[in-house]
């Protein structure tokens, strides 16, 4: 398949620049694979939709404040977008404005707190060194802000800090919040759990790769960046039980699919452990280990809009896109979900 065969139209008022209250809320897409039926709901109708004895496995990544707003030494502004320590004291980022910040610039985001640019990657990012009095993780959670989307075209405020993160968040790591998470609230959770729906946790940090366009014709050509994740022996331990009683495994947010995707075996079950994946799952794909998939509405041309049509099919997955701006769902990191049963 070609990569424009991914495109769509979207008008720019679908685009979500807050999120609905109560998270729960939000509208909810349901598409049935079997059938080949599109129905609508709320989120908290997934109540209803998980059998007892079903798994959920979610993402418990949390994000950090990684943008860095600041000046260079000539006054102008900068901005450094964090995205992963490298083990040395230094870490790959993002750069604004990329002509500008070459290797030996630095942005002084706040007194005390600089950061250095060491050399430029084979991917055109930059390896940088903050510069901080005292612990950085500290500098980063005072002085950073949070990451939000490019499409969410305004400055982060206070309420961000909360609503861009995951009501299960734990570990710190991720420039970009597993969106279809966001839709969850501890309600929710504790009504599923009543119901013996089983949970599993897993980790992996998102990177802001996650929103780049696949900017080549042919998908193959597209080059996806690493990111990290683990799974613990319980959550593989929950994956083979649910399996082999004849229950499914619902992933909520693409995350969560390349993560079990990544450790999957034939037999539907997952190694645990800790890795970095580049898996880049397309049409074509034959998945081992979800049976269910909870998810956002993804950009044009994007590597999760592939994702989705894999799971769903690519017909019935750009129907239910059509549909979806036909009726007025909210796109992207902030908007509305589906579920693919």
């Amino acid at each position: 398949m070609k990569t424009s065969d991914f495109d769509f139209d979207l008008p720019v008022d679908r685009i979500a620049q807050f999120p609905v209250e109560p998270r729960d809320s939000a509208r909810l897409m349901i598409v049935d694979r079997a059938a080949g039926s599109i129905a609508h709901g709320h989120f908290r109708d997934l109540e209803g939709l998980v059998p007892a004895g079903d798994l959920l496995v979610l993402n418990t990544t949390r994000v950090f404040r990684a943008r860095l707003l600041g000046r260079r030494d000539s006054g102008a502004p900068a901005e450094i977008l964090l995205l992963k320590p490298l083990g040395d004291g230094t870490w790959e980022a993002m750069v604004s404005p990329g002509g500008k910040l070459k290797p030996g610039r630095v942005v002084h985001v706040a007194p005390g707190f600089d950061v250095e640019v060491l050399a430029v990657t084979e991917r055109r990012t930059r390896v940088v060194r903050p510069l901080v009095d005292g612990p950085l993780e500290a500098a980063v959670e005072r002085h950073g802000h949070m990451p939000l989307p490019p499409y969410i075209e305004r400055a982060d405020v206070p309420a961000d800090a909360e609503q861009y993160q995951t009501v299960y968040a734990r570990e710190s790591g991720s420039v970009a919040a597993p969106t279809a998470g966001l839709h969850f609230t501890p309600r929710l959770l504790d009504a599923l759990a009543a119901r013996g729906v089983r949970r599993a946790d897993v980790l992996l940090h998102v990177g802001a790769s996650t929103f780049k366009p696949v900017e080549a014709e042919d998908p193959a050509q597209h080059p996806m960046h690493e990111e990290w994740y683990r799974i613990s022996d319980a959550a593989a331990r929950a994956v083979a039980e649910t399996h082999a009683a004849g229950h499914a495994v619902w992933a909520v947010g693409t995350t969560a699919v390349r993560t079990l995707e990544s450790a999957g075996r034939d037999d539907g079950t997952v190694a645990p452990g800790a890795a970095e994946t580049r898996l880049f799952i397309r049409p074509g794909y034959r998945f081992r280990v979800v049976d269910r998939l909870v998810t956002n509405f993804h950009l044009p041309r994007s590597t999760l809009i592939m994702l989705v049509a894999a799971f769903a099919g690519y017909d019935l997955a750009m129907r239910a896109y059509a549909e979806a701006v036909a009726t007025g769902y909210r796109f992207y990191s902030y908007g509305d979900a589906m579920v693919i049963l």
